[in-house]
C-alpha cells in the first residue's frame, strides 16, 4: 500500500523548524509494510492543502497529514478537510470531556480557543488523543484513507503507534518488509561497489541493495518484501554469509547500529570505562557517547578544554609544547589524552584538537587540520587528518573518525583488555 505524508506549516517551509515527523513516520510505516510514495510540505493555506490532497490521492492509497490543527487562526487543516469532504463541524462531547480532563491534570483553565478543539467534522471518525487537545480525524473516500494528526512530534508519535498504524493494518493487507543493514568501514562507496560487484549481480530479483555512505562508513541495506518471513530471512542470511567472506573485517556490524552504541557495547563487554578531552569537537564526542541509553556504565566524563589555559591546568599539557608545537599538534593532543586518563581514572581516553574553521587556519595548518589521540594504560595512538572548510562538518567528521579509531583499536588490539 502506498502512503503519502503531507506536513503543514509555514514554519517548515521557511526553515524555522526541521520536519522530523516525516522521517520518523516513514521508518515506522516501512516497518509495518507500507511504502512511502512521496513526502510533501505545504503552507497553512486552504488552496495549497486542497491541491496537495488531490494530488496525493492520485498517487497513494493513504494520505497522512500532520500539523495545522491547533486552536489558533493560522491552523486551518481541520476546516479545510471539512470543506473538502463536505462535512460540518459539530461539537463532540467526548472530545470536550477529554480536553477538560487533560487540562485539569495540567492545572490549566479551559478557554474559548481550546474549547473549539472539540468541534470535529461530522463525516470523520474521531480518534482519541490522550496527550493533546487536538483530536485525530480519519476520513475514507473511495477505498482510500486520509488521516489528520497533530504536528507536535510526541503527540503524532503516540497517535501513529497506538492508533493509526494498527488501524491501517486492519484495513489494508500489506506484505512484510525486511531490511538487513551491514556497516562497512575502509572502502569509499565506489570502491566498495567494485569490490562486491559480482556478489551484488548475483542477488535474486526480490532482494534490493542500497548504498548509504556516511563519514568513513557505508551502510549496505538489503531489502525484501515477502509473504514468507522465514524463507526470506534465510535467503538474506545466506547472502550475508557470502558477503562476509568477501569483506571480512571491513564489516563493523551486521545491524543498523550507531557507532556510539557499538563503542558502548564493546566497552561494556571489556568492562572498561572511557573519558574524552575535547577541544575542536567541543564535547560532541561526549554527546554522541551519552546519547546511548545505559552509557553511564562505561562513560565517566569529559573535559572540554577549548583554551590553552585549561589544557595546561586541567590536563597537564606542557606550556613549552603549546608554544613550540601549537595546540593543534601530536604533542599536545597526546598529553590531553593521557592527562584525561589520569584526571578521571578511566581505561581509555579520546582527545581532539584541531582547526574547525572557518577562521584560524594557516599555511602550515589550514582549516580542517585535526589531531585525534586515543590513549589507554598501555599505549597511545595518534593520527592527523585534513578535513574541509565547513565547521560543522569538521566537528562531525572528527567525532565519527575518533569513534572509528577506537573501534579499530578495540577490535585489533589487546591493549585495553
Amino acid at each position: 500500500m502506498l502512503v503519502e505524508i503531507i506536513t503543514i506549516g509555514d514554519e517548515i517551509l521557511i526553515g524555522q523548524i526541521v520536519d522530523t515527523n516525516s522521517a520518523w513516520m516513514a521508518v515506522e510505516l516501512n516497518k509495518a509494510g507500507f511504502d512511502i510514495v512521496q513526502i510533501t510540505s505545504v503552507h497553512d493555506q486552504e488552496k495549497h492543502i486542497t491541491e496537495a490532497l488531490e494530488l496525493a490521492l492520485k498517487r497513494a492509497d493513504i494520505v497522512l497529514f500532520t500539523g495545522g490543527i491547533g486552536p489558533t487562526n493560522d491552523d486551518i487543516t481541520k476546516q479545510t478537510l471539512s470543506k473538502y469532504f463536505d462535512a460540518k463541524l459539530v461539537f463532540d462531547e467526548q472530545v470536550y470531556a477529554d480536553i477538560e480532563n487533560l487540562l485539569k491534570n495540567r492545572s490549566r483553565a479551559m478557554n474559548e480557543l481550546t474549547k473549539s478543539q472539540a468541534m470535529v467534522p461530522d463525516k470523520a471518525t474521531v480518534i482519541h488523543n490522550p496527550i493533546g487537545t487536538a483530536p485525530i480525524t480519519w476520513f475514507e473516500k473511495e477505498g482510500k484513507v486520509i488521516v489528520s494528526m497533530p504536528g507536535v512530534p510526541y503527540e503524532m508519535k503516540q497517535a501513529m503507534s497506538a492508533e493509526i498504524i494498527p488501524r491501517l493494518q486492519k484495513v489494508f493487507r500489506v506484505p512484510v518488509i525486511i531490511h538487513k543493514t551491514i556497516l562497512v568501514h575502509g572502502y569509499p562507496e565506489s570502491a566498495l561497489a567494485i569490490k562486491i560487484a559480482e556478489w551484488e549481480n548475483g542477488l535474486p530479483e526480490d532482494l534490493s541493495l542500497a548504498y548509504l555512505p556516511n563519514f568513513n562508513i557505508v551502510k549496505l541495506r538489503l531489502s525484501a518484501k515477502t509473504e514468507d518471513f522465514n524463507a526470506t530471512q534465510k535467503l538474506i542470511s545466506n547472502r550475508v554469509d557470502r558477503l562476509r567472506d568477501i569483506l571480512g573485517d571491513a564489516i563493523l556490524a551486521e545491524e543498523d547500529i550507531p557507532l556510539e552504541a557499538l563503542v558502548g557495547r564493546m566497552l561494556t563487554s571489556f568492562g572498561k570505562k572511557i573519558v574524552t578531552a575535547e577541544s575542536c569537537t567541543g564535547g560532541h564526542i561526549a554527546h554522541r557517547l551519552t546519547s546511548v541509553s545505559g552509557s553511564s556504565a562505561y562513560f565517566k566524563g569529559s573535559v572540554v578544554a577549548y583554551s590553552n589555559e585549561l589544557k595546561e591546568n586541567l590536563l597537564g599539557v606542557k606550556t613549552v609544547d603549546l608554544i613550540q608545537h601549537g595546540a593543534v599538534s601530536r604533542k599536545v593532543v597526546e598529553q590531553m589524552a593521557t592527562g584525561a586518563l589520569q584526571l578521571m581514572g578511566a581505561d581509555v581516553a579520546i582527545a581532539t584538537s584541531g582547526i574547525a574553521g572557518p577562521d584560524g587556519g594557516t599555511a602550515e595548518k589550514p582549516v580542517g587540520t585535526v589531531w585525534i589521540s586515543i590513549s589507554t594504560k598501555k599505549e597511545t595512538l595518534s593520527r592527523m587528518f585534513q578535513f574541509n572548510l565547513n565547521r560543522q562538518l569538521n566537528i562531525e567528521r572528527t567525532t565519527q573518525t575518533a569513534l572509528l579509531m577506537l573501534i579499530d583499536l578495540m577490535r585489533n588490539s589487546s591493549s585495553i583488555l
